[in-house]
């Protein structure tokens, strides 16, 4: 027998289009999901329209509002109490989340970064690795740590890097791979797959010795078998 609908909670601070993308699968019947509720950090995030749109409760908390960190932190946490979530989603959440919110919520709190950790942590990502002339970039599904884009691994997809990209084309291709994987591996919690114990990544009863690995060509994540389990 299935579980009911996993009550996810998502953090932004822009455009929302990670959102976006687990709102239409929520909505699809393809992830075993409900939107409780969408916080934003910026009162114009164009997220919150959307969160609006599907009749999803949002909440809008900015740093202004708030004199530190920790008064942010403790404002936030009353929110995904308020929303009853069950897993929170990171999706362009510009700020970073202090201690007593991180260790409450413990193995509950996933990221998605553009790139292919541990390589390129923080901003500027498509920039960087243009500028090293890598041949293929991406972006990674982890679990929130205190270490800024350190937790550990869960998921990633990789996308060959174009001789003709700019940070534009480059930024566009990576963004639809997270618009698939993203939803996947929440998908997976939702489904009672994932979790993480002792710092440890567990997916169907077995520890991951790395994250699960995809290749995203023709709009479609290919799984490569190198990824192995222990």
């Amino acid at each position: 027998m299935s579980r009911d609908a996993l009550r996810l909670v998502v953090l932004i601070s822009g455009g929302g289009t990670n959102l976006q993308s687990i709102i239409d699968r929520t909505q699809s019947d393809k992830l075993n999901a409900v939107v409780a509720g969408v916080v934003s950090s910026r009162a114009d995030a164009f997220g919150l329209e959307r969160a609006e749109r599907a009749g999803i409760p949002t909440a809008v908390l900015t740093a202004v509002d708030h004199p530190d960190r920790e008064s942010y932190d403790q404002a936030l946490a009353q929110c995904v109490a308020d929303f009853d979530a069950e897993l929170i989603a990171l999706a362009g959440f510009m700020r970073i989340l202090t201690a007593p919110f991180v260790d409450a919520y413990s193995g509950r709190l996933l990221n998605i970064h553009p790139s292919l950790l541990p390589r390129y942590r923080g901003m500027n990502t498509y920039r960087r690795v243009l500028e090293n002339g890598d041949p293929v970039h991406g972006t990674s599904v982890h679990f929130v740590t205190l270490d800024l884009d350190a937790g550990p691994l869960i998921a990633q997809a990789r996308v060959a890097v174009r001789d003709d990209d700019d940070e534009a084309s480059l930024s566009a291709r990576v963004q639809a791979t997270e618009h698939i994987l993203y939803p996947r591996v929440i998908g997976w919690c939702a489904d009672d797959r994932l979790c993480m114990h002792d710092g440890r990544v567990s997916l169907d009863g077995e520890y991951l010795s790395g994250p699960v690995q995809f290749d995203y060509e023709d709009g479609v994540l290919k799984p490569d078998t190198r990824a192995t389990t222990t």
